[in-house]
């Protein structure tokens, strides 16, 4: 028959039970490095990654000021863009009474708006150039109807941002020549 061995280290019966000790050391080395390593790319990309946004210059909400001031601003350095439902854009340069230019309906990119404006904002430096006040650029307003989308507000400040206009204006205010024209579109 087999002999059963007992632990005691003689092969005999009776006696002590040796238990082996395990070495308890584990190496974190590679731990650590991973750790490092994750600390400085969540670093790194948090740094890089800043949420992008456009500045935007809000007036004054001061409660004693019930009266609006109207400024008068030269209308050959005055665009005025109005944005219309189903994506549609027109714009016109001066007063629509008498305008300059347009209006026009346009459209939205590179090849609609953007070369209008990088256009319109080349003759009214060379305007103001000649008027002595070379600094004076063109003046955007835009004009949101009821029925334009968020996105094309959006769409019209990036062009602003794209085109480096410095002076522009949201105005969602209509003159009866202005919904004249929004109603026959």
């Amino acid at each position: 028959m087999a002999e059963l061995n007992t632990g005691d280290g003689g092969g005999g019966k009776g006696g002590k039970v040796r238990s082996k000790k395990q070495n308890s050391k584990v190496d974190l080395t590679a731990m650590v490095d991973l750790a490092f390593l994750l600390i400085t790319f969540f670093m790194l990309t948090t740094s890089l990654s800043k949420p992008q946004s456009m500045d935007l210059s809000l007036p004054d909400k001061d409660p004693d000021s019930t009266k609006t001031k109207d400024t008068k601003v030269d209308e050959n350095r005055t665009m005025t863009v109005i944005l219309g439902e189903n994506n549609k854009l027109t714009y016109y340069m001066g007063l629509l009474e008498k305008p300059i230019a347009g209006p026009k309906d346009i459209a939205y990119g590179k090849d609609g708006i953007r070369r209008e404006l990088l256009t319109r904002k080349r003759t009214v430096l060379e305007y103001s150039a000649a008027k002595g006040k070379p600094k004076n650029g063109i003046i955007v307003i835009i004009k949101p109807t009821k029925k334009s989308n968020y996105r094309n507000l959006v769409d019209i400040l990036d062009e602003m941002a794209i085109t480096g206009v410095e002076t522009y204006a949201i105005v969602p205010e209509f003159t009866p020549e202005e919904n004249k024209l929004i109603d026959k579109k």
